[in-house]
């Protein structure tokens, strides 16, 4: 297994499900419980920022705060999209992006003992390594969540939205 392979495969599964999507259907709570498009990528980011910081505190000694705010909180999730309720769709889809794309940057960074050293990340388990933590927490939940952008996304064309083809909506 290729930990920059599979999260570039989950990234590209997000992208694909979100492509085309108008602006006026971002924020329409009921894609994911009560979040929206915009709140699923919100959560996303914040997965992303955690995923920086958890790599960030194996290889320096930064401060890792949303690692910290993830451990501490049973309301990460909420806490984390409520945090970003201000950004509008395309500040919250750059943020994820650039989240993702540092996450890469640092992955490639890392030797492969360090990605398959068991027992490394002890509060998520002593038998699992980092590639497990980010096929599990990250491959398998880009892709429910981009399942649900799915299933969004074929309710709209039964409303109507017969093409989601929006320029302002590109993510490329």
């Amino acid at each position: 297994m290729h930990a920059v392979d599979v999260l570039m495969y989950a990234h590209r599964t997000v992208e694909a499900a979100l492509e085309g999507l108008p602006d006026e259907t971002w924020e329409t709570p009921g894609v994911c419980g009560v979040w929206s498009l915009k709140s699923i990528v919100a959560h996303l980011a914040s997965y992303e920022h955690l995923l920086v910081d958890v790599v960030m505190s194996l290889t320096q000694s930064s401060p890792t705060l949303t690692l910290q705010r993830y451990l501490a909180s049973q309301e990460f999730n909420d806490q984390e999209v409520n945090r970003r309720s201000a950004l509008t769709a395309r500040q919250t889809w750059d943020e994820y992006a650039s989240a993702h794309t540092h996450t890469l940057e640092l992955l490639a960074t890392l030797s492969s003992d360090k990605l398959h050293h068991v027992g490394l990340l002890p509060w998520y388990g002593e038998q699992y390594d980092l590639e497990d933590f980010i096929v599990y927490s990250y491959y398998g939940h880009k892709r429910e969540h981009a399942a649900q952008i799915m299933v969004y996304k074929d309710h709209l064309a039964g409303r109507g939205y017969a093409s989601f083809t929006s320029v302002d909506t590109e993510l490329g």
